[in-house]
């Protein structure tokens, strides 16, 4: 599929309409709401794992690895089910992208569903598990898409 770049400007509607260019969120913006986003899942995500392993460090001799794994896959679901929800939301965001005025959309500018923003979460696994391309790739394309972006067909523009 060949991507067209699109000369339109982002209407209250949630969808594009032809006029100005889009703004899409460049690497360093994503990784700064990537850093709020991770704050606010510190205390749940600590909450998980003394919930878990008895300990707010996870690292016990005590601690078998099935609770380490369980505590660690707690926690992705949890990234998981907060950044698909709140993407598919009104919002189009986390509560990073949010603070940094970025949001997340369809190749068309429309909402994502939940299946898609689902799609997107989990394809951001990929995006990590290559040693970070999925991620970095974000620097280099010419619409600041992410390897997941690309798999969900999604961008992340600036909000105007």
């Amino acid at each position: 599929m060949e991507h067209q770049d699109l000369n339109v400007s982002y209407a209250a509607s949630s969808s594009f309409a032809t006029t100005d260019a889009v703004l899409y969120a460049g690497f360093w913006e994503r990784v700064g709401a990537y850093l709020i986003d991770a704050m606010v899942l510190w205390i749940p995500n600590t909450l998980i794992q003394f919930l878990v392993t008895g300990n707010l460090t996870g690292a016990d001799e005590n601690n078998s690895v099935n609770t380490l794994v369980l505590s660690t896959s707690l926690s992705f679901v949890l990234w998981t089910l907060y950044r698909s929800i709140l993407e598919s939301s009104t919002w189009q965001a986390t509560v990073g992208k949010k603070a940094l005025s970025l949001q997340v959309t369809t190749e068309e500018g429309e909402r994502l569903s939940l299946i898609r923003a689902l799609g997107r979460s989990l394809a951001s696994l990929l995006s990590a598990c290559i040693i970070l391309i999925g991620y970095i790739m974000v620097a280099f394309t010419a619409k600041k898409q992410g390897l997941h972006d690309i798999i969900a067909s999604t961008l992340v523009i600036k909000r105007k």
